[in-house]
C-alpha cells in the first residue's frame, strides 16, 4: 500500500483516471438506473476490471474504484441482501486491484495505486443533490449512512480513499469523524463547486480547506465534478488555506441536466488545462464526468514534460 504523500515523493504530478461511468457506457452498458455505475459491479464485473485497465494503460497512476454510488442502502433498495451489498462494495476494490496487477505484469516498473471511492449522500438519492448539498441530515446521521461502506472498502486494503464530489461542509465533517475512528485510512477530499470560490452548498472552499488542514489523515484537498473553467481559481482559494497537496479532476466542460440526465456543450482541452492547474499548484490531476482515456492521455502527456 502507498499513500499520496509517498507517491508524490517520486513524481511531481500524479495522474488520476477519468470517468468510470463514461467508459462503461462507451462499452454498451446502460446506466439508467438508481445505482448508476455501481450497477456494473453485479452486471458486468469483467468490464469493471477492463475499464480500470484502460485507464492504467492510458498512463493513469491512480484508479478510483467503481464504488461511488455503491451504498449499502442503495443495494438494499434494489432488493439485494445486506450480505450481498457488502460483498459488492468490497468487490469494487478487488476488481481495481486485479486491473492493477494485470498492468504491473506488463509494466513492472510503474507505481500504481487504488483509491476507494466514497460518493456523497446525494449520489444515493440519485436526484442531483450532490450538486446542492442541503440534505437536511445531521452530521451524525451522515456518519451513520457512510461508515459501514467505508469500513467495507477499508477491509480490502485500497492504497487510500477518494472522498469525492462532496457538496457540503457537514458531509466533510462526517467523514473526518469517521476517519478519527479508523486511523489506518488516509485519502483526499474533493468537493463539487458551484463557482470559482464556493462548494455546492455555498460555503467558501477556503473555509473547508482551513478546517481540513489540521487533519493528518487528509493528504490532499481539492475539486472534482466541476466545470474546468472554475478549477484554477478554486486551486488558488485552497492554497490560501493549506499547504496540503491539491487534487483536481473536472468534468469535460459540457453542461449536465440532472433531470434529463443529458449533456450539452463543448469539450475542454485537457492538455491546456493540466498545465494551468499544475502551475497553479495542483499535484494530482485527472478527469471526472464525460472524460475518457483520451483526456487522461492528454494529462499524461503534460505530466511527462515536467
Amino acid at each position: 500500500m502507498s499513500t499520496i504523500i509517498e507517491l508524490l515523493k517520486e513524481k511531481k504530478l500524479l495522474v488520476i483516471d477519468g470517468s468510470f461511468a463514461s467508459e462503461l457506457e462507451k462499452a454498451g452498458l446502460n446506466l439508467c438506473d438508481s445505482l448508476w455505475s455501481a450497477k456494473a459491479l453485479y452486471e458486468n464485473p469483467e468490464l469493471v476490471t477492463k475499464v480500470h485497465e484502460n485507464y492504467f494503460e492510458s498512463g493513469a497512476d491512480i484508479a478510483i474504484t467503481g464504488s461511488y454510488q455503491a451504498h449499502v442502502q442503495g443495494f438494499l433498495g434494489k432488493g439485494f441482501t445486506h450480505e450481498k451489498a457488502i460483498e459488492l462494495i468490497k468487490l469494487s476494490v478487488k476488481l481495481a486491484k486485479k486491473a492493477k496487477e494485470n498492468c504491473l505484469k506488463k509494466h513492472p516498473e510503474r507505481k500504481l495505486a487504488i483509491a476507494a471511492a466514497v460518493g456523497p449522500y446525494g449520489a444515493y438519492l440519485a436526484d442531483g443533490s450532490e450538486y446542492v448539498g442541503n440534505y437536511g441530515l445531521s452530521v451524525k446521521e451522515l456518519e451513520e449512512f457512510h461508515e459501514e461502506k467505508i469500513e467495507s472498502l477499508a477491509s480490502e486494503n485500497p492504497d487510500f480513499f477518494a472522498f469525492e464530489t462532496i457538496p457540503s461542509f457537514d458531509e466533510a465533517r462526517a467523514y473526518v469523524n469517521i476517519l478519527k475512528r479508523h486511523e489506518n485510512i488516509t485519502g483526499w477530499f474533493t468537493f463539487s463547486c458551484k463557482d470559482e470560490k464556493h462548494i455546492s452548498e455555498g460555503v467558501e472552499i477556503s473555509e473547508v480547506a482551513k478546517f481540513l488542514d489540521k487533519e493528518n489523515q487528509v493528504h490532499a484537498i481539492g475539486v472534482n465534478c466541476t466545470k474546468p473553467e472554475y478549477i484554477e481559481p478554486l486551486i488558488c482559494e485552497i492554497k490560501k488555506a493549506t499547504d496540503k497537496s491539491v487534487a483536481v479532476y473536472s468534468n469535460t466542460g459540457e453542461n449536465y441536466d440532472p433531470v434529463t440526465k443529458t449533456w450539452s456543450g463543448e469539450l475542454a482541452d485537457f492538455t491546456k488545462y493540466a498545465k494551468r492547474w499544475y502551475e497553479s499548484g495542483a499535484k494530482l490531476i485527472g478527469g471526472c464526468c464525460r472524460t475518457l482515456p483520451e483526456e487522461i492521455k492528454a494529462v499524461c502527456k503534460f505530466a511527462k514534460s515536467i
